[in-house]
């Protein structure tokens, strides 16, 4: 975790407290991160609120293996959706983080390496959040077409790692003026289990002068 700003907040006292995550919805850490707190919405006076980064954004310029390439150019429409979404619905974009995140990692439907292999899972979850199915062609304007949000989705990327330096990716989440990259967690805790692991998660934020607290992952998540 890293630590921005001063909260006073502690873990018995986040009424009415809006928390956001930043996330790009390919990422599986991120989707577990995601699922635990929309369980900590359920036993903490907490608002979840989510806002998009891209992980094809932060990987511009950097000698990556070529798969992986493939995977961050693959990875733009999602993120470009999620920006329109957040720009003009923003209210829903929670919904269809959820049913796409649902496609991609629960279902394993994504072909993660083909520029078009989000399209129909992307098509099918504005459908599902009931949302206008026009916001799919988003999804492969590049920065100088019309009607592109990747001026949109850099900003909201900057903001992110603003909030939280830039040795970091995805997720990034801010509770007031505190934020801080993770948890990076594997299984997605449910009931009062997310609520002690996010009142904790709060307590270690607040000090003003704890930066990271890491060990070698050694598992992969589960989206379930």
């Amino acid at each position: 975790m890293a630590r921005v700003g001063d909260m006073t907040a502690t873990q018995n006292n986040n009424q009415n407290q809006t928390v956001t995550m930043f996330f790009d919805a390919i990422c599986p850490f991120a989707w577990v991160t995601s699922r635990w707190l929309m369980e900590v919405q359920e036993v903490r006076d907490v608002e979840v609120k989510f806002q998009p980064m891209s992980l094809s954004v932060l990987n511009e310029g950097r000698d990556l293996d070529p798969a992986y390439r493939e995977k961050m150019d693959a990875a733009w429409a999602p993120a470009r959706v999620a920006t329109a979404i957040w720009q003009q619905h923003p209210e829903k974009l929670s919904a269809w983080y959820t049913a796409l995140g649902t496609k991609i990692h629960n279902e394993e439907r994504a072909d993660a390496t083909d520029p078009q292999g989000y399209d129909e899972l992307i098509a099918e979850a504005l459908e599902e959040a009931e949302l206008p199915a026009e916001l799919a062609k988003v999804g492969h304007l590049a920065a100088d077409d019309e009607g592109s949000v990747d001026a949109s989705l850099r900003e909201s990327q900057d903001k992110a790692i603003e909030l939280v330096g830039d040795e970091v990716g995805t997720p990034v989440v801010q509770l007031g003026d505190v934020a801080f990259f993770g948890p990076v967690i594997t299984r997605i805790p449910r009931g009062e289990e997310a609520g002690k692991l996010f009142d904790a998660s709060v307590t270690l934020a607040a000090n003003p002068h704890f930066f990271e607290l890491k060990r070698s992952r050694t598992e992969a998540p589960v989206a379930e």
